[in-house]
């Protein structure tokens, strides 16, 4: 593979480094591109959802060829207290159904999963093997690690997808069931109906630390299954630990991870929802500004992406506000009542949020009425610095 030489590197295969490629591929099919991921497949072993208005036109044709579940009958919130329907259709996008389509799509010579890489620079990428590919453009897709120059705090959970004996009744997906007990931090269980005896049943906490228990965790979603009803065979799981960001110095998070003339882009660059971890809409709107901009150097397009960058820290800060408040403010076993009052609020602005897109009026909105914290809590939570985001 040495002396190969190709126009566009992207390295790390999950979802925002995949649509990068298929769309650089979609906009210039003559351009030679390879997309490089250590694991065996594509996206790893996740599923990614979004509502289907938080895509425009160009977004949604992006997405068109993946095989998609969709709930058009809505979504379900439950609290304690508060329990609603909501209108907005729903969409879901399995790991193994992405990894299908981007090997179908893309040239068969762009294909280069089970591929780890060594070291990235702005002319070509290094692999573990020694091997050398040369690139006129690398583009960093890796995943983001733990960062002592951003603080806040993390999402842990687990996924089951169970396929039941009988049929299971849910038509709709639950995104939040708060319903059960909060172990010392937000916990809540999302459910999304795959098929008429299909279920995907995910256990998730806002935990001030990334300890993730797989025993402790599969005890409690097959526990929350057995109170359904729901038995049968497990098909697949997932876990994950992602940080939920409050704050920090994103300028020397993002120069902790640069290499000169080399693209940051995807969550290792800080493209993510900074509270929910919701990625869909941010990944899309990435990979099309990218693809877009792909007729720069390799040097010009590191300076687009790195200033799209500080231009989205700086438009998502009122959700690491938001963030600071339900780390920092409200106590662990209580932290449910800021998203139970949050969806109290009207759905377009519901939608917005999860999108990233909230107007001033949508903050202004969230913010007004009896805050669900202890004011004095809250102005210790705004004045405070944060826990740093590093792995004990």
């Amino acid at each position: 593979m040495n002396g190969r030489t190709l126009d566009i590197a992207v390295v790390g295969g999950g979802l925002a480094g995949g649509l990068i490629a298929l769309a650089i591929h979609r906009a210039q099919p003559e351009r030679r591109i390879a997309l490089i991921e250590a694991g065996g497949s594509y996206g790893g072993n996740h599923r990614w959802s979004w509502f289907t208005g938080d895509l425009n036109p160009e977004g949604e044709a992006l997405m068109e060829p993946f095989p998609q579940t969709v709930w058009p009958e809505g979504n379900m919130v439950r609290f304690p207290a508060h329990q609603r329907q909501l209108a907005g259709e729903y969409r879901s996008l399995a790991s193994a159904d992405f990894d299908r389509t981007l090997r179908r799509l893309l040239p068969q010579q762009a294909i280069m999963a089970g591929t780890r890489v060594e070291s990235v620079s702005e002319h070509g990428v290094e692999l573990e093997t020694g091997e050398r590919l040369a690139a006129a453009t690398v583009i960093d897709c890796r995943d983001a690690g733990p960062s002592e120059h951003l603080t806040g705090g993390w999402q842990v959970f687990m996924g089951r997808h169970l396929r039941c004996d009988s049929p299971h009744g849910v038509v709709r997906p639950i995104i939040m069931d708060a319903t059960v007990e909060q172990h010392g931090a937000y916990r809540f269980v999302y459910v999304l109906p795959l098929g008429p005896q299909d279920i995907f049943v995910e256990d998730t906490y806002y935990a001030d630390e990334p300890r993730l228990d797989r025993a402790v965790l599969s005890e409690r979603i097959a526990a929350y299954c057995a109170s359904h009803g729901w038995t049968g065979e497990t098909v697949g799981e997932e876990t994950g630990v992602l940080p939920v960001i409050t704050g920090g110095d994103f300028a020397a998070y993002r120069d902790s991870l640069a290499v000169p003339g080399v693209v940051l882009a995807g969550a290792r660059g800080g493209f993510t929802h900074p509270l929910t971890s919701y990625t869909t809409p941010i990944a899309v709107a990435n990979a099309l500004a990218i693809a877009r901009q792909t007729h720069l150097a390799g040097d010009e397009l590191a300076r687009f992406v790195d200033r799209r960058a500080r231009d989205h820290w700086r438009a998502t800060g009122f959700y690491r506000m938001l963030g600071k408040m339900l780390f920092d403010a409200a106590r662990p076993e209580l932290r449910y009542k800021i998203f139970e009052r949050f969806y109290r609020l009207p759905e377009p602005l519901i939608e917005r949020f999860y999108a990233a897109r909230s107007t001033r009026l949508d903050q202004l909105r969230t913010l007004t009425g009896k805050p669900p914290v202890p004011i004095p809590r809250a102005i210790a939570a705004l004045l405070g610095k944060g826990r740093p985001l590093v792995q004990g």
